[in-house]
């Protein structure tokens, strides 16, 4: 049986893909105006995010349709809310100490608070991470990342 179109408009991964595709398009707008090499990379995340938040609504607009109960987003609201305080806190550390010191403690730091304690992994994962990083976009794209205010006083 099918639900009432309001209670289908208001399920939380329904309004979570909506807000994902309205941001991430807000968001081309800006990439649009970069020099092409510059917005490849940004234009085609946000163009991979609106795809994916597009098949998440879909998907969850037909559980809807067959009277499924909609999915408690998430289990552990304070993880989620930690979580955003850490995307926020790198994006700051980028801006005062770099891209690459950021990125350097962020993996591990995130990787941790999330259950993960092995340190031979944890250190290998931030070394394939930020390496693959330099590679593709320091070395072979010629990129350079911010260098952080602390460094260019």
């Amino acid at each position: 049986m099918s639900t009432p179109l309001k209670d289908r408009l208001l399920r939380a991964e329904t309004l979570a893909a909506a807000g994902i595709v309205v941001v991430a398009a807000g968001f081309l707008v800006p990439a649009a105006a970069l020099p092409p090499m510059s917005a490849l990379l940004p234009a085609t995340m946000l163009i991979a995010l609106i795809v994916l938040a597009l098949a998440l609504l879909i998907s969850d607009q037909r559980k809807a349709s067959k009277g499924e109960a909609a999915e408690q987003v998430t289990h552990s609201p304070k993880r989620v809310a930690g979580a955003f305080l850490l995307v926020v806190a790198y994006a700051v550390a980028v801006d005062f100490v770099g891209f690459y010191p950021s990125t350097i403690v962020s993996v591990p730091l995130v990787a941790w608070i999330f259950g993960f304690r092995n340190p031979a992994g944890l250190a290998l994962a931030t070394a394939i991470t930020v390496g693959a990083i330099f590679v593709i976009f320091s070395l072979a794209m010629s990129q350079s990342f911010p260098a952080g205010r602390l460094w260019t006083l």
